[in-house]
C-alpha cells in the first residue's frame, strides 16, 4: 500500500472555540490515538493536506509527522463533514501496531466488462466499501472485484470474496455487484410507444375523412 506523509501540529488549545478558529485559518482539527500511546493527541493539519486522503477511491497508509518530532504510522478511522458544504471539519487517526489486527473500511473497485451487460443487462454495484479486519501490512488500497463472468441474473456476494490475510466483516449474503435484466415494464412501454405513433396518426386521418 502507498504510504503518504501528513504533517501536523499538536493543538495546544482544545475546545469548541479553538476548533472554530482552527477551521477559519484554513486548517482542520483532528485527533490521533493508538493502543501504544497513553493519551490521544489533538492535532491540526492544512485543509489541502487532508482532502486528498479523504476524497479518494483508495486507502492510504499515513506517516504522521508532528511538529514536536514524534511520528506515527496510522490510517484515517473516521471523518466528519459539514452537512452543508461537505468540507472535512474533523478527523480521527488510528495508530498502527504491526502485531495487532485492525478493522477498517476499504473501497471496492470493479474490474472487467460483464458478459451480462453485453447481453443487455444492467450492472448494479450495491456495496462500495467493504468492512475488513487485517494486519497493517495486509491493508489493501482497494478490494478488486472481477465482474467479467457475471451473466444476467448473477451476483457476487461478500461470501464469494477471498483475499489472503483479510477477513470480511460484512454479512456473507450481502450483494457486492449484480447484473440485472432491464425492467419488463420499461421494455413493454418502449414497445408500446413504438406501436402507438402510427396508430394515433391513422385514427386522426380516419376522423378527418369522416
Amino acid at each position: 500500500m502507498e504510504k503518504v506523509t501528513l504533517a501536523a501540529n499538536v493543538r495546544k488549545v482544545i475546545g469548541k472555540t479553538a476548533r472554530s478558529q482552527t477551521r477559519k485559518s484554513g486548517k482542520v482539527p483532528g485527533i490521533f490515538y493508538a493502543k501504544h500511546v497513553p493519551q490521544p493527541i489533538p492535532v491540526e493539519v492544512l485543509e489541502n493536506s487532508i482532502n486528498p486522503l479523504v476524497f479518494t477511491s483508495t486507502t492510504h497508509l499515513i506517516s504522521l509527522q508532528l511538529d514536536d518530532a514524534q511520528s506515527f504510522d496510522c490510517i484515517i478511522k473516521d471523518i466528519q463533514f459539514d452537512p452543508v458544504t461537505d468540507k472535512v471539519v474533523h478527523f480521527d487517526l488510528l495508530g498502527l501496531s504491526g502485531e495487532d489486527t485492525i478493522e477498517l473500511e476499504v473501497p471496492i473497485a470493479l474490474q472487467g466488462s460483464a458478459v451480462g451487460v453485453k447481453d443487455g443487462g444492467i450492472l448494479q454495484q450495491s456495496l462500495h466499501k467493504a468492512n475488513i479486519e487485517c494486519l497493517p501490512k495486509d491493508i489493501p488500497q482497494h478490494i478488486i472485484v472481477d465482474v467479467t463472468n457475471l451473466k444476467i441474473g448473477s451476483a457476487i456476494h461478500v461470501g464469494n470474496l477471498n483475499i489472503e490475510g483479510i477477513s470480511f466483516l460484512n454479512p456473507k449474503e450481502s450483494v457486492v455487484v449484480a447484473v440485472v435484466a432491464p425492467k419488463a415494464e420499461e421494455k413493454a412501454e418502449a414497445e408500446d410507444g413504438e406501436a402507438a405513433e402510427p396508430e394515433v396518426i391513422n385514427k386522426g386521418k380516419a376522423e378527418k375523412e369522416a
